[in-house]
């Protein structure tokens, strides 16, 4: 029989500071913007070099972080921050993009891509793409040589980088080496199982996913749009390999099981993580988290091995 799952303890008093917070729904959109900002914490990890710059965005210069590991990079993973498409920016994930490219060995560019509702759907995605196409021109410029292309993101940044994975495959480029989907939203249905199983109590709740979506999609878009929704997508084939990462205390935790599963259907190399002590947005915690850090660890090891065969094909 097995054990029903328990939350990794150091985020009991998370949890508790959480729900002394007035509910995600009944914020205006600032105030929600000011809350996130206030998980912003814990030190820097040294890299050999981080600086801001400005990237193409789909309609006009947007803000990017470069930062390089230390140490030769393998790959150069584009990442597209989580916080429900309307909140985040390049400080909120600054810390753990940091502790992404030491671990994977791997330089990253961070896409401050436009947000709702200022800039509802397709904005921040024509951005993410734009973003890509950007990084694919100038990687001699960022001292890179021709080194692997990957996407990244967490959460809606998740559902970003999957979309631009599909993007770059319909498109013709650029080529992506692999695709790290960390909890990503992948169904604007809000409708499967964990919606009402892991939907209260968490760091994003249901109701919270619900007004992040009718930002990003208001009334009157199609969410059946499959750059949108990308479990909707029609042609899984030929994506790039994915690291899933899919956290147990999670109303996503569903869909992202179920676009892992639609990508093992196409043949797609799917390598999938399920931690099952682990809230949504614990990537972010990992300074705090010894269980969040040892996730971060392993999702970085196999996206090195993706890169790794990447290396060996070519």
């Amino acid at each position: 029989m097995s054990q029903e799952p328990s939350l990794a303890p150091e985020f009991g008093p998370v949890l508790q500071g959480l729900a002394q917070t007035p509910p995600i729904p009944t914020l205006p959109v600032e105030a929600v913007r000011a809350m996130f900002e206030q998980f912003n914490f814990g030190e820097d990890e040294a890299l050999a070099e981080v600086r801001d710059l400005q990237v193409d965005g789909a309609a006009g210069p947007i803000a990017a972080r470069f930062y390089r590991p230390l140490g030769d990079p393998r790959g150069l993973i584009l990442f597209y921050h989580g916080g429900g498409w309307v909140v985040g920016n390049l400080e909120s994930h600054d810390k753990a993009v940091r502790a992404l490219a030491n671990r994977s060995q791997c330089a990253v560019l961070a896409v401050d891509y436009r947000l709702a509702p200022e800039h509802v759907f397709p904005a921040g995605l024509e951005d993410c793409y734009a973003a890509l196409q950007w990084a694919d021109r100038h990687k001699g410029e960022l001292g890179l040589g021709d080194i692997p292309l990957a996407v990244a993101g967490d959460s809606a940044g998740g559902n970003l980088a999957a979309a631009v994975a599909v993007m770059a495959r319909d498109q013709k480029g650029p080529a992506l080496a692999a695709q790290l989907l960390i909890y990503p939203a992948t169904s604007g249905g809000q409708d499967s199982p964990s919606y009402t199983e892991r939907g209260t109590g968490g760091l994003l709740t249901a109701a919270d996913m619900i007004w992040f979506w009718n930002h990003y999609a208001p009334e009157g878009m199609d969410r059946n749009d499959p750059r949108m929704s990308v479990l909707l997508t029609e042609d899984f084939r030929q994506l790039p390999p994915a690291v899933l990462i899919i956290a147990e205390f999670d109303p996503l935790r569903d869909e992202g099981l179920a676009y892992g599963r639609k990508l093992a259907s196409a043949d797609v190399a799917v390598t999938v993580h399920h931690y099952r002590d682990l809230p949504h947005g614990f990537m972010t915690f990992y300074q705090i988290s010894p269980a969040a850090a040892g996730a971060l660890d392993e999702m970085a090891a196999s996206l090195k091995s993706v890169f790794d065969e990447e290396l060996r094909v070519s």
